[in-house]
């Protein structure tokens, strides 16, 4: 960086974009501001009120380091704590997968079923794989009748979790359980909703370095073919839920006719049904147990 000219946060924020779009980021204008409002303990909104303002040396030293360990491939999210999910911010860490605006689709799918069952039953649902707990609070906001139980077999993800159900507000309304899926889990539930390890061992070696690198692994790779963990978790969901209970099931694209066939093939379960993202990926598949 030159310094014989001033530092506003007009030109912090178009020489970093600049340099990291030649590191290869995708995301560098928006990578630029979060790191940038994070600097500066600002909504990200705010810069566009403040690009004249020339941050002090503190504040240029302290995204510098930011601007560094993003070019080197570390994610935004881990770097300022925290990401934006459904609304709203959750604290993430390196011992939890960063929440994708995909997987907002897995909230709207079960707040859309349970409604249509009846907007004042108090459900009691299970979140298998909760990492941050986005899913778990999300749902206790939107169900606040319901229970809801957090699964995840890492202490440390548990504890992440449990910063945030405190910061929503919902510590007494969200259980968390450390559980190797439903194993742990000894009452009837009305929906169990996950967002499994679903990635191959194969597809795993194609992500984007910076998942790869920073990402845990064992939220991510279910094994060779991808469903391993499904393979799992169904017959134990079919265990627990009461009958007409409902399965929702993040997948990808790449391995979503798979996942409708192995719960088709398995007997307990009803019709399967599908979900889309805004791209017109498959990212949902629900069904109900059978009576």
């Amino acid at each position: 960086m030159n310094e014989s000219e001033k530092w506003t946060v007009l030109r912090l924020l178009s020489w970093t974009t600049d340099f990291l779009s030649s590191e290869g980021a995708s995301s560098s204008r928006l990578d630029a501001e979060v790191l940038l409002a994070h600097s500066l303990s600002c909504q990200r909104i705010d810069l566009y009120t403040r690009f004249d303002e020339e941050p002090g040396q503190p504040v240029r030293d302290q995204f510098r380091q930011l601007v560094r360990q993003r070019a080197d491939g570390c994610p935004v999210a881990y770097l300022v704590g925290q990401r934006e999910f459904y609304s709203r911010q959750f604290q993430v860490s390196p011992d939890v997968l960063i929440p994708r605006p995909e997987t907002e689709f897995l909230v709207i799918t079960a707040q859309d079923l349970l409604d249509q069952e009846s907007s004042e039953t108090a459900f009691r649902i299970a979140d298998v794989g909760t990492g941050s707990g986005n899913i778990a609070i999300c749902l206790a906001q939107l169900l606040p009748g319901s229970s809801i139980i957090a699964i995840d077999t890492s202490t440390s993800a548990l504890e992440v979790a449990r910063s945030n159900l405190i910061t929503h507000g919902v510590e007494n309304q969200v259980e968390l359980l450390q559980s190797d899926l439903l194993a742990a889990v000894d009452q009837p539930l009305d929906m169990v909703v996950s967002n499994p390890p679903y990635v191959s061992e194969a597809e795993y070696e194609q992500l984007a370095a910076d998942v790869r690198e920073h990402e845990p692994r064992l939220a991510l790779v279910a094994g060779p073919t991808g469903l391993e963990v499904y393979q799992r978790l169904l017959p134990e969901a079919l265990e627990k839920l009461r009958p007409g209970g409902w399965l929702l099931l993040e997948t990808s694209p790449m391995i979503c006719e798979s996942l409708i066939r192995l719960i088709e093939s398995s007997a307990g379960f009803g019709p399967v049904e599908l979900t889309r993202d805004l791209a017109g990926h498959a990212r949902v598949v629900h069904t109900q147990r059978s009576s």
